[in-house]
């Protein structure tokens, strides 16, 4: 069993710990970069995700390591002599997580700093001293700026989903790393897809590359079988719970657009008695640990995500994945399903498609060269389409013409009394609006408002700096103006 993984180089050490695991021989992209990496080169190696590409690097990145080992150093000087940066904090650790694993018979120390957490536990950690180190960039800068890291002896640098950290807009960040590093080192740079910014960057930084690519680009997994289901956008959630009932799903990974809308979701599950959690940018990083772990123990059956997820969750033989909303971004639907199907296990990618978001389903399907095969439940089938819907509502009353009808409030008598102006309706829950492609949502603009001294709307023949209202209209009270005031005392 030990013989394929020993025939491409590996130490005994490193043989036992893949026996351990259980695995039996080397997927393709072990094959062909383990061999490399142990020469030395550089490598630009792009491969679908959950094709075993992190046990690809760090196997040989163990190895090269522990042969060029310096007995000089004192076990609380190890200096940092491998560095792997990661886009997310759930991929660090599953990265560091492979390091221990693989590397537990080897006198080699690792470390992981990601942001999120507090520091000065990572401080300590590196003060002990650490061999390999697994960062997401931003964290790694802050060490950088406060001086508890020093990257002037890392021999191999790892970027590990490289266009992710691309699109997510750590090139700068990246950029400023690659400075403080040695100009002698070995680079390995792993992609999900060759898209040309990663050719850019690769050009920059690679010397004289092997290049691997065991999949062809943007392509989606052959084990993962997809399905959509055409539904109605408010039926999207009773579709999801009654396929997770019907087919006894017991593990689960659903997708969804915005932060809130995971969370909504993921409650809207647990009270129909299916558990379930979300994980996304807001959650604290001990929450995202923890509902992790829950799934992953199977504790909980559904896990709502949103994007951030879609690259750095490594869930083994996960049976299903969900896009409960279609992404605007074609090729963010490929790494999506590429959370199932993985290291040789067949998966299931649903995706539930309203009819707004059949456009959305036809730049996805344009990208893999196929149609999508369609399943159409009964009674889930999709509604009327939005237009048909807005006709169908009732008029809404004059004093809400102009305003997004999602906003609309029933009537209340005391905000009919006249006062100053009418407050904007206060803002909705906003995210960082950045990373995972939130928006956040601004206030209802003042424009349109009743301004009561004149009977106008405020913003018509009034300055911006228009005075305050007196002090009893403001609570609620009306006060004549002043002009009506001057004309009694004249009258009397």
């Amino acid at each position: 069993m030990n013989q394929l993984f020993a025939g491409l180089g590996l130490s005994a050490e490193l043989t036992r710990a893949v026996a351990d695991q259980g695995y039996t021989q080397p997927t393709p992209v072990q094959a062909q970069a383990i061999p490399v990496i142990l020469e030395g080169r550089d490598v630009l190696a792009g491969a679908q995700t959950g094709t075993g590409k992190t046990a690809g690097f760090t196997l040989p990145l163990l190895q090269r390591l522990t042969a060029r080992a310096n007995a000089s150093y004192s076990p609380a000087r190890h200096p940092v002599r491998a560095l792997i940066l990661t886009p997310t904090r759930e991929l660090a650790a599953q990265v560091e997580e492979s390091v221990r694993t693989y590397g537990k018979y080897l006198p080699l120390k690792s470390t992981l700093i990601y942001g999120g957490v507090g520091i000065n536990p990572q401080i300590q950690a590196l003060r002990r001293g650490v061999d390999i180190l697994v960062a997401t960039p931003g964290r790694l800068l802050d060490h950088v700026e406060q001086k508890t890291v020093d990257l002037s002896r890392v021999e191999i640098l790892v970027l590990d989903e490289a266009d992710r950290m691309l699109d997510m807009g750590f090139i700068r960040d990246i950029r400023r790393i690659l400075a403080l590093l040695p100009a002698q080192r070995q680079n390995l740079l792993f992609s999900a897809t060759f898209t040309e910014e990663i050719r850019r960057l690769a050009d920059g930084l690679l010397r004289a590359p092997a290049l691997i690519q065991v999949a062809r680009r943007n392509a989606e997994s052959e084990l993962v079988a997809q399905r959509v289901y055409p539904v109605g956008q408010t039926r999207k959630r009773d579709l999801l719970a009654h396929l997770v009932a019907e087919g006894d799903w017991r593990q689960v990974l659903v997708f969804t657009r915005t932060k809130h809308g995971a969370n909504r979701l993921s409650e809207q599950l647990c009270r129909g008695g299916i558990q379930a959690t979300a994980i996304h940018g807001n959650k604290s990083q001990p929450a995202r640990t923890k509902a992790l772990a829950d799934f992953k123990a199977g504790t909980v059956r559904v896990l709502v995500a949103t994007d951030i997820a879609a690259r750095g969750l490594d869930i083994e033989e996960l049976p299903h994945v969900v896009n409960f909303d279609i992404p605007h971004v074609p090729e963010d639907y490929v790494h999506r399903i590429g959370r199932t199907g993985r290291a040789g296990s067949t998966g299931e990618a649903i995706s539930l498609v309203a009819p707004e978001e059949r456009p959305l389903l036809n730049g996805i399907e344009k990208l893999l060269g196929r149609r999508i095969e369609q399943h159409v439940l009964t009674g889930f089938e999709s509604g009327p389409a939005p237009a048909a819907q807005e006709r169908a509502r009732p008029t809404p009353p004059a004093r809400y013409a102009g305003r997004d009808s999602s906003r609309r409030r029933r009537p209340n008598p005391a905000a009919e009394a006249p006062s100053h102006r009418r407050l904007p309706n206060p803002p909705p829950e906003s995210g960082n609006g950045g990373r995972e492609g939130e928006r956040e949502r601004q206030p209802a603009s003042h424009a349109g408002q009743l301004y009561p001294s004149s009977g106008k709307t405020f913003g018509q023949n009034q300055s911006r700096h228009a005075p305050a209202a007196p002090r009893a209209s403001r609570e609620g009270r009306w006060s004549p103006p002043a002009a009506l005031l001057g004309s009694r005392r004249r009258a009397g």
